[in-house]
């Protein structure tokens, strides 16, 4: 049964992937000519991220970041490294639409736990092992409560750094391990849809953030029923 599942969902992937950068090619052109006129440096980001069974691979984003940025992996709102087009295609998640790429070759699956830069790995973390024996995908339901990361990055007391190893990633995981525990291939379906449905018609209200932040003062999670 789970391995008619995993067949199922890989189908999926690779037919949905494939589709999905045939459809955004003219969007992906565009967004490279906006990229290339409005700061030096090359259209696509390239970032390791640690992968299924702990391996690493090269994540792809469209770029959003001046060339030569130093500092930690994360980006907050407002974050000076980021060019005006950047902010733009990150505000409509479109900064993400080469990892199409990356779920065509097998490295990602539409739907599961968002991967992580090595940095912030601890392969010793029993969470963390559950993990990374799924493929990492695109969108997850942690991914839909928490759509404003970025926001609650910019608002955190104190080192960012620190904010994101202390609350929120445990957070994060365990909304991943829960997810994993109670995952369906019908139930990945309705995750990518909802995400859709997200992106193409946000919420005016900030409930995720509000949400996220209710969870952050009670260090716990719910994340079984996001939608």
């Amino acid at each position: 049964m789970q391995w008619t599942g995993a067949v199922a969902r890989r189908t999926f992937d690779v037919a949905v992937s494939a589709a999905g950068l045939l459809l955004a090619l003219p969007l992906l052109a565009l967004a490279a000519i906006a990229i290339t006129l409005s700061s030096p440096g090359p259209v696509l980001f390239r970032q390791t991220r640690v992968g299924r069974g702990g391996r690493p691979f090269t994540l792809h984003k469209l770029r959003s970041m001046r060339t030569g940025s130093d500092g930690i992996p994360l980006t907050a709102s407002g974050d000076e490294r980021l060019t005006p087009v950047g902010r733009f295609l990150r505000k409509l998640k479109l900064d993400e639409l080469p990892q199409l790429w990356n779920v065509l070759r097998g490295e990602m699956s539409l739907v599961g736990p968002r991967p992580e830069v090595p940095y912030f790995v601890d392969s010793g973390d029993a969470r963390w092992q559950e993990i990374l024996a799924v493929r990492p995908g695109l969108t997850d339901p942690v991914t839909l409560v928490l759509r404003d990361e970025e926001e609650l990055l910019a608002r955190a007391p104190g080192d960012r750094e620190t904010f994101y190893r202390t609350n929120l990633q445990p957070l994060k995981l365990q909304g991943y391990v829960s997810y994993l525990r109670r995952r369906t291939f019908w139930g990945d379906v309705s995750i990518l849809l909802n995400t859709v449905l997200a992106v193409a018609a946000p919420r005016r209200s900030n409930s995720s953030l509000s949400e996220f932040e209710v969870l952050l003062q009670k260090q716990r999670v719910d994340l079984t029923s996001p939608f």
